[in-house]
């Protein structure tokens, strides 16, 4: 299973749409499989005590099925309507009674005291892990001219609130999306988001079982997958992205999370190549959270990234990327659908989130990724986070963030396979540990 974070982002916006043009009804989906095990002495299971790579205390599996479905609703010369669905299964397939002591998603939900295997460490002892379904997604959508209406419940790809699909589940949400692109190399976009089913940095944590039980690895999605409010009454999304000028992608974006903060998130990227200088591509981010209307008495916090990155066609790409947080405020530039701490900074760290977005933290990333003789897709991924006078950390003044991962992939068909290892150093916080983890994807 390919980790990725970084989707295109009006595709991901208009994800669905693409069946406007069929005539039939499209499906699609995947089938996943993951596997994690660290030797951090505490282990996945916060009480084991083990540092044993691969032990059971310290391992954690999970598998999901997703089924997606589209289809033409209507067609005319005045609009046409489309509409969509999806739903996610999530299972341990019963790992966790033999090989594992703990899960990926953060959608199960355990109960104590059954007898089972599961997690066989005070205080989780007979805790047995329920399978867990929902559907993800189910929308309707319309297009008239260049004006596409999009309402129900869905995955959205902003710098902001986004669907996170790095882990066994995908978070979504129950928006309304205007995208109008009547403005030649322009798009538009508007959103009102009222639900959300991804444990969310603010309003409700549906995830009290799971989570109070520590027992997820990877939690993206309530528990059960429920929805709950966004925020704390909602949250409003006004974006604008421009490619007027063809080898730079502008975009801009306004948010106001109700009776919680406001922000800005500006970007530039900008292709290089059909200005003489092949292959080389730069970037810059800038980022401004007001959460006053939350916090009392706070300022607003800025983010600030700049990258450039270098690609040899059929050999390598590299790139290097440095941010920088202020002293200030209360919220950096993490995703507010969930509480993982997954940004879409340049410097976001591959499996260790949470910590480039901490105020007063400077972070650095370098990254290459090649195709080895054809044979496997080999990335190399490294972050620094300089926490020494992060205000926002866990333990303040604990020292730097270090992560260094090596990722190793290969498609056969319809399935891809992936293989990590993540060192990851907490400075004075904790020891320093290795991860070693397994994704398996079938595209169907």
């Amino acid at each position: 299973m390919k980790k990725f974070t970084k989707m295109s982002l009006v595709a991901a916006l208009l994800i669905g749409s693409s069946a406007f043009a069929l005539e039939n009804v499209k499906v699609s989906g995947d089938a996943n499989l993951i596997y994690s095990t660290t030797d951090a002495k505490a282990g996945y299971a916060a009480l084991s005590g083990s540092s044993d790579l691969f032990g059971k205390d310290n391992s954690a599996a999970d598998a999901s099925l997703n089924l997606n479905v589209s289809a033409d609703v209507l067609s005319s010369d005045l609009v046409s309507v489309s509409a969509g669905a999806g739903y996610t299964v999530l299972s341990t397939l019963g790992l966790e009674n033999n090989f594992v002591s703990n899960v990926i998603g953060g959608a199960h939900s355990a109960t104590t005291g059954t007898g089972a295997n599961y997690a066989d460490i005070p205080p989780y002892n007979g805790a047995k892990v329920e399978n867990a379904s929902w559907f993800n997604e189910a929308w309707i959508a319309a297009t008239s001219g260049k004006t596409t209406l999009k309402l129900g419940r869905m995955a959205l790809d902003t710098p902001l609130a986004f669907t996170e699909t790095w882990s066994i589940e995908k978070n979504t949400f129950e928006a309304a999306v205007v995208i109008n692109q009547d403005i030649p190399d322009t798009t538009l976009v508007g959103a009102y988001v009222g639900n959300g089913n991804g444990n969310e940095t603010f309003g409700q944590d549906a995830q009290s079982n799971v989570q109070s039980l520590k027992l997820a690895v990877g939690p993206v999605v309530n528990e059960n997958g429920d929805f709950t409010t966004y925020g704390t009454n909602g949250a409003y999304a006004v974006g604008v992205i421009n490619n007027s000028w063809a080898p730079l992608t502008a975009q801009a974006w306004y948010y106001d999370v109700t009776m919680a903060a406001q922000a800005y998130w500006l970007q530039a990227d900008l292709d290089a190549s059909s200005l003489g200088v092949e292959g080389l591509t730069l970037g810059a981010q800038y980022v401004s959270v007001d959460a006053s209307d939350a916090y009392a008495n706070t300022k607003a916090s800025s983010t600030f990234a700049v990258k450039a990155g270098y690609d040899m066609k059929d050999m390598f790409a590299a790139s290097v990327a440095y941010s920088q947080v202020s002293k200030d405020g209360k919220l950096g530039a993490a995703n507010t659908a969930t509480s993982t701490g997954a940004s879409k900074l340049y410097t976001e760290a591959w499996w260790n989130y949470g910590h480039v977005t901490l105020l007063d933290t400077t972070a650095y990333n370098v990254t290459l990724t090649s195709p080895v003789n054809g044979l496997f897709d080999l990335g190399v991924y490294y972050t620094y986070a300089d926490q020494a006078k992060a205000t926002d950390a866990a333990t303040p003044g604990a020292g730097d963030v270090t992560e260094f991962t090596v990722t190793a992939g290969k498609s056969f068909g319809a399935l891809d396979l992936t293989a990590a290892f993540i060192n990851s150093d907490y400075g004075k916080a904790a020891d320093a540990n290795n991860i070693v983890q397994v994704y398996a994807t079938v595209n169907f």
